[in-house]
């Protein structure tokens, strides 16, 4: 098979190069390319580009890693981010379901209001409270309503030693600060890109991409940002005062989730996939991340 990776320069494109199986032909592109690593340059806010290189490509598999992700920013920038995450989605729809391919979309915890008190479910109504977890929603109605056979996961807390993330950030912090405040009243589960990237490789492989659909997915266990910090800070040394604090003393024009937990039911039975404990792969990155 052909399998197009679209922001293969970011941290779910990046995991995704490093297991790319040898059986298929994997493209990698990017808006920009990569100093080093085998990129094609992709805008996929041009339709024409997308249909263009996919079809030269006689592309099998689209996997839509890219995406609008500064939450804050996107409130003012938000001609940018509807572009990015709901017209570049529905684009790449378009032009799968004329190739017929199959599309395997990103998205977010950000759909959902995040005032729950229980694991949501894919079946949960959605309720987006930022420009952000607005564009991802319209992202996913794009791909749904364009006919293309689909894979949606929603995500949440990704981290990875590439990029900027939660996970590099507290790593920087523990590492040189005496103490550090971490909010304590959002609550959900973080998601290791890498395992993000197996899920979708194990779905590939198995020969599972009809089992088309919306998916939820995180790694197991249910935190706060300030265990998730804590743990960070233990494996840093232990010699930062990582403290909790309420997100009212963090005033943002966001309103962020205070629970989004993910029920990973429907993802675990369909494709029959063990997800690994976030405090496990929490470990397994920071490995990786010391050893660069």
């Amino acid at each position: 098979m052909n399998i197009l990776v679209t922001g293969s320069n970011g941290q779910l494109g990046n995991e995704l190069r490093l297991r790319a199986s040898a059986e298929h032909n994997w493209i990698f592109t990017d808006v920009v390319q990569q100093s080093g690593v085998e990129t094609i340059q992709m805008d996929i806010c041009d339709i024409d580009t997308v249909r263009i290189i996919a079809e030269s490509e006689r592309v099998d598999v689209i996997v839509n890693c890219a995406a609008y992700t500064n939450v804050d920013k996107a409130e003012d920038d938000k001609e940018a981010a509807w572009t990015l995450n709901k017209t570049a989605p529905g684009n790449l729809a378009t032009v799968a379901s004329e190739l017929g391919a199959t599309l395997i979309h990103i998205s977010t915890d950000y759909v959902f209001p995040g005032d729950s008190c229980r694991p949501l479910r894919e079946s949960d109504p959605t309720g987006p409270k930022s420009v952000y977890g607005s564009t991802k929603l319209a992202g996913e109605e794009a791909v749904r309503s364009s006919g293309c056979k689909s894979i949606i996961i929603r995500t949440a807390w990704l981290y990875s030693p590439f990029g900027r993330n939660f996970f590099k950030t507290m790593v920087g912090l523990t590492s040189t600060k005496e103490s550090v405040r971490v909010v304590a009243d959002q609550v959900g589960s973080p998601t290791y890109a890498a395992d993000l990237a197996d899920l979708i490789v194990h779905i590939i492989t198995s020969g599972q991409l009809d089992k088309t659909g919306l998916y939820h997915f995180s790694d197991e266990g249910v935190v706060s940002w300030y265990d998730f910090a804590h743990e960070i800070g233990a494996l840093c040394g232990g010699k930062c005062d990582v403290q909790p604090c309420a997100s009212s003393e963090y005033p943002s024009r966001v309103r962020r989730p205070h629970y989004s937990a993910l029920d990973k039911t429907l993802v675990k039975t369909t494709f029959g996939f063990r997800i690994p404990y976030w405090r496990d792969s929490l470990e397994d990155c920071f490995k990786r991340y010391s050893a660069l």
